[in-house]
């Protein structure tokens, strides 16, 4: 891989030990994907921000490294464990909100801006078209490269936070010229077009296809169903990027029996103790829609609904969470359905949910079971 005189000075210690653990890091994903470089990204977006993910050991080097560490380009941050304003409600360990504070405090150190949100490119202004960033949260990294026209790999952890350090990331699979196009396309051939359905096709695909896909048989999604389709692709599989439209090759359907096959594996029960909306988070067209909906009706169980904070704090000026709140809902910010302590299987034995991604980390990590059904659905069935 070839390296300007800087990044080998770095390399070699010559500009601090901070820069010089970052750019290894990023050297050797560079090697081992056939980089040719290192190219300048705009922006960072960092996973391994929930203590359930990162646990000891990975609070305690971020500790450590912020004493010395900036970060040198934008830097948003994936969800936390809980919302510090709710959470004297759930009983949480005090080992764990301490920790999951002291990640927090030192991601902002860094210079991160604390955004905890899951779905970036929702609540930041996007860059321009082509521009490289090193997104960690596989369902931002498909939506920016299939849907906002930036650049950026399935960043790891570590390589997206390396890349926040230097400012640099490796020039390697969907950063390549000629890389993204697929060689495989998903035939979408179910009738069912909302969330859940593209949920489901997201997950059928992850599994079968490669860097890049192409999905047919879709002319356009809305965004609650594209990003439940990008955060389904991102949970099984490594794919980075789908693009719509019809494509010779080599093609699969999704038909009704792939569809139901996809679901059995996600979907354990037919009942719920609770409601969990928001993975990804619900963005502020979302909490419109829901605020629709539940217009003179209300909730018969608890729901919990999960959205960025700035999602939150706008849709309270415009008025969209009254109808929420007075309906039953519960609007946690900061936080999101995946890996939550919030969620636990010594309180709650069932979860009904339209995500799917939301549904194989409850059914996976916390050990519940799962009913998966569209939110129209959930709204008809669980208010009155």
């Amino acid at each position: 891989m070839e390296l300007t005189k800087t990044e080998e000075e770095a390399i070699d210690g010559k500009h601090g030990k901070t820069l010089q653990i970052a750019y290894r890091i990023l050297s050797a994903i560079g090697k081992a994907t056939d980089a040719e470089k290192l190219v300048p990204i705009y922006w960072a977006h960092l996973s391994g921000v929930n203590y359930n993910t990162i646990g000891d050991a990975g609070e305690e080097f971020l500790s450590e490294l912020s004493e010395h560490a900036r970060f040198k380009v934008r830097t948003t941050v994936n969800p936390t464990g809980f919302d510090l304003d709710t959470v004297s409600k759930y009983g949480l360990e005090d080992k764990f909100i301490k920790k999951q504070q002291s990640i927090q405090n030192s991601y902002e150190r860094m210079g991160a801006l604390p955004s905890f949100s899951c779905i970036p490119y929702e609540i930041f202004n996007l860059p321009d078209k082509g521009t490289h960033v090193a997104f960690g949260e596989s369902n931002a990294a498909i939506y920016a490269n299939s849907v906002a026209n930036l650049i950026t790999n399935r960043e790891s952890a570590f390589s997206a936070l390396a890349s926040a350090i230097t400012g640099k990331s490796p020039y390697s699979d969907l950063r390549k010229d000629g890389s993204q196009d697929p060689s495989l396309t998903v035939r979408m051939k179910v009738n069912e077009k909302d969330e859940l359905a593209f949920g489901l096709l997201g997950y059928f695909t992850g599994k079968v296809a490669d860097t890049s896909v192409t999905i047919s048989g879709v002319k356009e999604v809305d965004m609650r169903s594209c990003k439940s389709l990008c955060a389904g692709l991102g949970t099984s599989g490594t794919c980075g990027k789908f693009i719509l439209g019809e494509k010779e090759g080599e093609t699969i359907d999704f038909d009704k029996k792939e569809m139901q096959e996809t679901k059995d594996e996600l979907n354990t029960t037919d009942k719920g103790d609770i409601i969990t909306l928001g993975s990804p988070q619900l963005g502020l067209n979302e909490l419109l829609d829901l605020s629709n909906m539940l217009k003179g009706r209300k909730f018969t169980k608890r729901c919990m609904i999960f959205c960025p904070r700035a999602a939150q704090e706008q849709a309270r000026k415009l008025g969209y969470t009254n109808e929420i709140q007075r309906a039953g809902g519960e609007i946690l910010s900061d936080c999101c359905i995946c890996l939550t302590p919030l969620i636990d299987k010594k309180n709650i034995d069932d979860v009904i949910t339209n995500s799917v991604k939301g549904a194989y980390y409850l059914k996976n990590t916390n050990q519940v079971d799962v009913n998966l059904k569209p939110l129209k659905t959930i709204i008809e069935e669980n208010t009155k």
